[in-house]
């Protein structure tokens, strides 16, 4: 099942020069929750910006899979280079959060079974937006709202 991860302002806003213009201790706690151990799904820039993050530590994911035209093959993570062919073709039976970027999610939202959102009750400044989507098309499974910030699943309805 393709799951998608991430949080948000107000404005759809997710980024800002490749990190996350806010810090919350209980959202990145939330994403570890659900991403440590598991397979996941990213561009590049998210790569990199983790990366850093990380410094010499290994990424806690069981395997990364890493979208780019770019990139050479690395023994830390399996390159994509034909996202929607990847995306069509990923197991049904196995889990994959698919974490960043704005274009990344964009081309995955269509072949998402979850979305798991932070919504942050709070403005922000930046320059990576999450794509528009339907929230009609998903019904709100779980919630918990913690201070300004509101933890939804949603998954796809049945057509």
């Amino acid at each position: 099942m393709i799951k998608l991860i991430w949080a948000m302002d107000k404005n759809n806003l997710i980024g800002k020069e490749n990190k996350i213009p806010w810090h919350y201790k209980k959202d990145l706690q939330y994403f570890k929750n659900h991403t440590q151990n598991q397979d996941v799904l990213m561009g590049k820039n998210t790569y990199l910006s983790l990366k850093t993050y990380y410094k010499d530590r290994p990424l806690p994911f069981k395997k990364i899979y890493v979208a780019s035209n770019t990139l050479n093959d690395n023994n830390e993570y399996v390159l994509v280079k034909d996202l929607t062919n990847f995306l069509q073709n990923y197991p049904k039976e196995k889990d994959l959060f698919v974490c960043g970027g704005s274009m990344i999610y964009e081309k995955a939202l269509e072949y998402a079974d979850y979305l798991y959102v932070t919504k942050i009750n709070e403005e922000y400044d930046g320059d990576a937006y999450f794509p528009y989507y339907d929230e009609n098309n998903y019904n709100l499974i779980k919630q918990n709202d913690i201070d300004v910030l509101s933890f939804c699943v949603y998954e796809r309805k049945k057509k």
